[in-house]
Parts: C-alpha cells; structure tokens; sequence
C-alpha cells in the first residue's frame, strides 16, 4: 500500500501545487468493504470546496492514464482539517508549540490520551509539555497525534 501511496503523491503533488495548495496526506485504505484513495489538501487561509473540486477533477486523469490502482476504489480530495493528524516528521516540525492530542494504543498510566504541547519528534517518539512536566511518549504507544481544537 505504501507503495501506490508514494506513486499518487509523486502524481498529484504538482497538480496541487500548481492550484495553489499543498498535499498534506495521501490514504488509501478500506472501509466498510470498499477501498479509498484520499487526497488531504492544505492552503493558507483555509481550503473551500471548489479547492477540492479543482484538484480532484485535475487529478482524476492522471490517474486513470497512470492507473496505479487495479481494484475499484472511490476517490476522495479533502481539507486536511483544523484537527488535522500529524504523521510525518514535517508535520511535526511545522506544528512545535502548538496543542495536540495524543491517544494511546492502550492506557499509559491510566490513560488512554492526553493534551500537552508539542516539542519535538524523535524518530516517532514524540515530547509533549504536560502541565509544565517534558515527556517523551514512544512510538510504540502512540496510536494518533492531532491538532488540539479548543472553543
């Protein structure tokens, strides 16, 4: 899977630029029986719909022509989201200083997440601020680290 990842990010990264975003994620994955090729977006400001629309219909050709994919699938562009899932070493340094959640694949300490600011990316292990407290949280605990939302 990975692979046909890599194969749709070298593909669409330009066409996503080239509208005036950048490429966040690429997923694909099934659900429900069915398999998705996501595209998550990005932009200054805020991504809107018709940024989604112009990239998916740029897109969609190229990869029906490059048909990197032999099952059917349904193909998605999305905002990446104010809550937006931090995956990539960039994604970690592009948010140093900011909220996030962090869930944990089982409870660590008792707890199964917890919200501190984020300080480094180590190689998967990520540090967290917590109340004053710098602690590092390994990778083989950390199922998902997001953007904290707060109202």
């Amino acid at each position: 899977m990975s692979k046909i990842t890599e194969l749709v990010t070298d593909l669409a990264r330009p066409v996503v630029e080239d509208n005036g975003c950048s490429l966040w994620d690429v997923e694909y994955l099934k659900e429900a029986g069915s398999w998705y090729l996501r595209l998550y977006i990005d932009k200054e400001g805020g991504v809107s719909i018709d940024d989604c629309e112009a990239v998916s219909r740029a897109v969609d050709p190229l990869l029906d022509e490059a048909d990197p994919i032999q099952d059917a699938y349904t193909f998605e562009v999305s905002s990446a989201g104010a809550d937006r899932p931090l995956k990539k070493p960039e994604h970690f340094a592009a948010y140093l200083g900011a909220q996030v959640d962090v869930k944990f694949y089982q409870a660590v300490n008792g707890q199964k997440s917890c919200t501190g600011t984020l300080m480094g990316y180590d190689g998967g292990d990520v540090v967290l601020d917590l109340d004053g407290e710098q602690v590092t949280l390994p990778k083989k605990d950390v199922a998902v680290v997001r953007l904290h939302l707060s109202f």
